[in-house]
């Protein structure tokens, strides 16, 4: 699979439909970043040059705030989304003219995203992803156990991890009862939140010189999502009772 650039046309569709999103999530949602967490400074614009962004996955309207949010940031995201997205007659054209990846979850082919997602970074973009792969099955919405992708794409290109997490997401968009829940939200908006990490260096976290096996990528992987769900700790006031993510069934 190969990614081609969105070019000059893309950029200016990709900042007319931000700027649609971000009207439309207004009028059912408040959209807050944190700009101070205690006496740490949050950044006002994402890093430049190649960046894997990953989030924590609590709603079908992540993807949307997400970019949402990193474009107010300054930063265009390329998201890996799952390939139903593209087979959509009406959705698909556009998100791969704004650059987006398609994933093909659980098929022989789910590991070509990571091919087109690193010529992206490659180009210098901004990728996003979600390691957990999936909204997340606690009915808490605590994150779960990451896959190991983000890291794996990091490793092989060099670009940074940068942790973002949200919280409230899911009162937006909800695996279910949605009608109901947009006309509670349009005369009582959600607050989301948003908290921007600090960069992770995924090479210096495996160490250099040290070999890279399944295991490293594992440690690096639950390294990461921990400081990702720290983030989503500090937004919800509370600590979560996994530290790495909630297990899943296959990590029994």
């Amino acid at each position: 699979m190969s990614w081609r650039h969105p070019g000059r046309g893309g950029a200016l569709l990709y900042g007319a439909l931000a700027a649609a999103a971000g009207g439309v999530v207004a009028s059912v949602a408040r959209l807050e970043a944190a700009r101070q967490v205690g006496r740490r400074s949050v950044a006002r614009q994402l890093p430049t040059g190649p960046l894997i962004v990953v989030a924590n996955h609590t709603s079908y309207a992540d993807g949307v705030l997400l970019a949402i949010a990193c474009r107010d940031l300054g930063r265009s995201l390329r998201l890996l989304a799952t390939a139903g997205v593209f087979r959509n007659p009406l959705l698909g054209p556009v998100v791969r003219r704004l650059g987006f990846i398609p994933v093909h979850r659980g098929s022989a082919s789910a590991a070509e995203a990571l091919d087109a997602a690193a010529q992206a970074l490659a180009a210098g973009e901004a990728v996003g992803l979600f390691p957990e792969g999936r909204i997340t099955r606690d009915p808490e919405h605590w994150p779960e156990r990451s896959k190991t992708g983000a890291v794996r794409l990091a490793l092989r290109t060099g670009a940074p991890i940068l942790p973002i997490a949200m919280h409230g997401v899911q009162e937006v968009v909800g695996l279910r009862g949605n009608l109901l829940r947009t006309l509670r939200n349009v005369a009582l908006p959600p607050e989301v939140k948003v908290l921007v990490g600090e960069a992770i260096d995924v090479r210096s976290l495996v160490g250099a010189g040290a070999p890279v096996d399944e295991a490293a990528v594992r440690r690096a992987s639950d390294e990461v999502m921990g400081r990702l769900i720290d983030l989503v700790e500090e937004l919800r006031g509370t600590e979560a009772l996994h530290e790495f993510g909630v297990p899943r069934a296959e990590d029994a």
